[in-house]
């Protein structure tokens, strides 16, 4: 079905520009009828459960149907990921002399005059930010708050305890100048024993010598629109309560038609 949109509507159409509200909702409920069907004599079939729910995953108890506006916005993620990542392309120059000249694609703000597509690729931000996952290099380029450089992507909120004392600070300033390792004294002494703790446990390799940012849910590191889509869904979007228990992995594995287990 998802090829059917595409087909409608090019994939580049949606990697640069946010679809209206109400033209997602004509597309879908096209898809609806489509799965529904309708009677002989009327043209409205039975909808048996919401759209929000058949959009689910399948181990989570659904049909695994694409949720357009979350397909449409990990596109533009994508570009927004280049931005943040590739900034010597020239796309990358156009758009940061334009709309942030100052900032980054991640930290800039919408500005007073946008165009449709930048306002449109700045929408994606929290994809690109709750995805993305610093490997420690220097340090030079990596703000020590709000920035996802700790073990397992976690960040240090900037309304902590003793925030003011690093709010301009980069991650070297906690790093020992002559070795990579970890400046535990001055760790210690700014943040608790809790965050210290966390901090002194993040690895630092040596032979990674660059700053670089990474997709944390793909094993080579690189934006992905599939991973970046699962991970709105499961994640970023709160939608927890409508997944239901059972052992759906067991039941999707029988041998089956799949119409059955449709």
């Amino acid at each position: 079905m998802i090829k059917f949109v595409l087909q409608v509507i090019p994939s580049y159409v949606m990697s640069i520009f946010q679809l209206p509200s109400n033209l997602i909702n004509s597309i879908e409920k096209m898809m609806n009828s489509f799965w529904w069907g309708h009677g002989r004599t009327s043209h409205r079939g039975i909808n048996w459960l919401s759209w929000e729910k058949l959009s689910m995953h399948k181990t989570q108890g659904s049909m695994g149907l694409k949720d357009l506006s979350a397909f449409n916005l990990a596109m533009l993620g994508k570009q927004g990921w280049k931005f943040q990542t590739e900034p010597d392309s020239l796309v990358s120059w156009i758009f940061k002399a334009r709309y942030f000249p100052n900032n980054s694609y991640l930290t800039t703000t919408i500005g007073h005059n946008p165009s449709y597509v930048s306002r449109s690729i700045l929408q994606a931000r929290f994809i690109v930010r709750g995805g993305a996952r610093w490997s420690i290099g220097h340090g030079n380029h990596i703000p020590i708050l709000n920035e996802s450089w700790l073990l397992n992507g976690e960040t240090i909120p900037s309304n902590i305890s003793g925030a003011n004392y690093v709010s301009h600070a980069s991650l070297n300033s906690l790093m020992d100048s002559y070795v990579k390792r970890w400046n535990e004294l001055v760790v210690r002494q700014v943040f608790s024993e809790e965050l210290a703790s966390k901090i002194l446990n993040t690895p630092l390799l040596e032979q990674v010598q660059q700053d670089t940012l990474l997709w944390k849910a793909e094993k080579n590191g690189r934006y992905s629109v599939r991973s970046a889509y699962r991970l709105c869904v499961n994640e970023l979007v709160y939608l927890s309560h409508l997944h239901k228990p059972g052992y759906w992995l067991v039941f999707g594995s029988l041998k089956l038609p799949r119409k059955l287990k449709i």
